[in-house]
């Protein structure tokens, strides 16, 4: 459906929270809450570079510019020593969940390495399962939609995304939903896990690469053809390689972006320096996403506010893209039609009450 929003409808933080969306690109060790942290650090006697919120926030540059993405992920060591336990992962799951469904995103997909919470003796399985409860536990209360996608770390060797990606396949059809490789883009090329993807492709799994973020669009190209990726997340180089951008654009290929995120990683140097409105007015398929709610300081709901204040999006824009959100989920297609059905018949709804209600009109001094 192409969204045509009212005329005279403003634009409000409001708005944007009661419309129906999605986040797509969610790491789970990137988005917990600073008490939760705090607390799970006394419970386990892990030691934190900070004992109060403020500080802890600083410590992981929460919602600052970092030289470089290898800046950036220096924070998750925090998150990570305090998610090695079965209860800290299950918390972790379900309060993101929970923190999601109340900004009303109605389809969640969280992403992680097991691989990254096995230093206190967990087996994988139980990194797995653990999470798996709490986005079910989240769902039971809020009614929220959830997937988990596995992550293989560029960074790690390529045997270990072997076994993530066997593990993926194992637990298809039970809460994973998705195969990714995340983690420092520069030196580590997408093909050298190619078999694991191999693995994941044989199995019909749904697959994603982080692509185009801190490395040229070689980068989204190897993610494409060698690991046969289903959608892109970042992408924001692609731009500089006009002919792979038409081949993303006329294979319907969805890029997760996540605006702010890539402002704090420096594959931006501004939001209204980012490429988002340029791909979208282009006709690519683009999705926005908080990548890190906890270390970007964000939700979704901040991202499509950004995205219209700084980028330069219109509501009209804006509704288009968060249907694309659902168009871009890795769920069966007739759960995703009926999804969409719902969603659609909502954001109407929605646009409806919000131009029913009386506009605020500035007095004179």
């Amino acid at each position: 459906m192409d969204w045509v929003a009212p005329p005279a409808l403003p634009v409000t933080e409001e708005l944007l929270r009661a419309l129906p969306k999605t986040d797509l690109h969610c790491h789970l060790d990137g988005s917990m809450r600073l008490r939760t942290i705090l607390e799970l650090a006394e419970q386990q006697k892990v030691h934190l570079p900070a004992d109060t919120e403020d500080g802890l926030a600083k410590a992981i540059h929460m919602g600052e510019v970092c030289k470089s993405l290898e800046d950036y992920l220096v924070a998750f060591d925090v998150t990570l020593s305090v998610l090695q336990t079965a209860d800290a992962l299950y918390r972790a799951a379900y309060e993101l969940a929970v923190d999601a469904a109340a900004e009303n995103v109605r389809y969640l997909e969280v992403r992680y390495s097991p691989a990254l919470h096995l230093k206190q003796g967990l087996k994988m399985t139980t990194v797995i399962d653990s999470v798996l409860e709490g986005l079910r536990v989240a769902k039971r209360e809020t009614g929220i939609k959830c997937g988990v996608i596995v992550c293989g770390i560029r960074h790690i060797n390529p045997q270990t995304s072997m076994r993530l990606a066997e593990l993926s396949v194992a637990y298809k059809n039970r809460g994973v939903i998705g195969f990714d490789l995340a983690g420092a883009e520069a030196d580590f090329p997408a093909k050298d896990h190619k078999e694991a993807f191999q693995l994941i492709l044989r199995n019909n799994v749904n697959c994603t690469a982080h692509a185009g973020e801190a490395f040229g669009p070689e980068s989204i190209s190897q993610a494409i053809h060698y690991l046969g990726a289903h959608r892109i997340g970042h992408g924001t180089r692609l731009r500089e390689d006009g002919d792979l951008l038409n081949y993303v654009n006329d294979h319907r290929i969805p890029l997760e972006v996540c605006p702010t995120s890539n402002v704090q990683t420096g594959a931006v140097p501004s939001l209204d320096a980012h490429p988002l409105k340029f791909y979208f007015d282009y006709g690519l398929r683009v999705t926005i996403n908080t990548d890190n709610r906890l270390i970007t300081d964000t939700s979704v709901t901040k991202e499509l506010w950004l995205a219209h204040k700084e980028i330069g999006l219109s509501l009209e824009d804006l509704t288009t893209i968060i249907v694309s959100g659902f168009k871009s989920a890795f769920l069966p297609s007739r759960e995703k039609q009926d999804l969409l059905r719902q969603v659609n018949a909502e954001i109407t709804r929605t646009l409806a009450a919000f131009e029913k209600r009386p506009q605020m009109v500035k007095q004179p001094a």
